[in-house]
């Protein structure tokens, strides 16, 4: 990967370290309920599901994180587009049935970081 697809996958996998934050520590929060349109009782009782969604993220962040230091950079380009492509199907899965705005923060960027990986060998 070049300089410029390490970065990308870099942004990614930092967006996902901050929604694991967000989900698993931050939930119950002004705001994370904020961010995430929803009320206190909501977060109060949805606080276990929003952790393990949380702990999803992180899955993903370290995927991405193992790409861009694995030894091995045929495998690590391999490593961030299969990452990469989970993240896009994820966005455009919550911009489908959450939240539209869902595709523009987390599928976007992906497709993005993606295409330099694969077009940027």
């Amino acid at each position: 990967m070049t300089t410029i697809s390490r970065i990308l996958v870099a942004v990614v996998a930092l967006e996902h370290l901050f929604f694991l934050y967000l989900e698993m520590f931050l939930w119950t929060t002004p705001t994370a309920q904020k961010s995430f349109g929803t009320t206190k009782a909501f977060a109060q009782a949805s606080k276990t599901l929003a952790a393990n969604q949380g702990l999803y993220n992180g899955f993903l962040a370290a995927g991405l994180l193992w790409s861009i230091v694995h030894p091995d950079p045929a495998i690590g380009r391999q490593v961030a587009m299969f990452f990469l492509g989970c993240v896009i199907v994820a966005g455009v899965y919550g911009g489908v049935t959450v939240k539209r705005s869902i595709m523009l923060i987390q599928a976007l960027p992906a497709a993005i970081a993606l295409i330099a990986v694969y077009a940027m060998q």
